[in-house]
């Protein structure tokens, strides 16, 4: 059964950077794609970035594109998600997803999920 786990949130000043990191378990991934996705209050789930498991291709969202960098580690089994230059408006819960086969831009093509992980940037 896959599990992902998130970690790396928290509190951090507007212009500051975090690093979310996701360990991702019970099975292998070949052929799968990782996603982060983010909710805000109010708002509807949003994919930020995706990474092919087996060639590493990354897709950046344009809502913060140029500030955020996807990643994953094949040895540890984990995807991370590098986001600098924070603003207010990056607040939100940030999920881990997963799904085989190609690239999807909406959350629901994503079977499994991790429980999420709180950003929240102030100014």
């Amino acid at each position: 059964q896959v599990q992902l786990v998130e970690s790396g949130g928290g509190l951090v000043q507007a212009g500051g950077s975090l690093k979310l990191s996701c360990a991702a378990s019970g099975r292998t991934f070949n052929n799968y794609r990782m996603a982060w996705f983010r909710q805000a209050p109010g708002k509807e789930r949003e994919i930020v970035a995706a990474i092919s498991w087996d060639t590493g291709s990354t897709f950046h969202a344009d809502s913060m594109k140029g500030r955020v960098t996807i990643s994953r580690d094949n040895e540890k089994n984990t995807v991370n998600l590098e986001m600098i230059s924070l603003k207010p408006e990056d607040t939100a819960v940030y999920y881990c997803a997963a799904r085989e086969g190609h690239y999807a831009g909406s959350y629901y093509y994503y079977p499994y999920w991790g429980q999420g992980t709180q950003v929240t940037v102030f100014s």
